[in-house]
């Protein structure tokens, strides 16, 4: 159960990082930091556009 949650972990902040990677050209970076990796981990894509939306709505 931990391995699995590690391996979730591992792989949302590379799914972030690959996110960041290509939203820089548009200004819409989400910061990877504890929220925004636990929200990932934790609903998966979902969280992910949850955080884009989010962003989308603050600016």
């Amino acid at each position: 159960m931990i391995i699995r949650f590690i391996k979730r972990l591992i792989l949302s902040a590379v799914i972030l990082y690959g996110y960041n990677l290509f939203s820089v050209n548009f200004n819409m970076i989400i910061p990877i930091n504890f929220i925004t990796l636990s929200s990932v981990v934790l609903l998966g894509a979902p969280g992910l556009i949850a955080l884009v939306l989010f962003r989308i709505l603050l600016i």
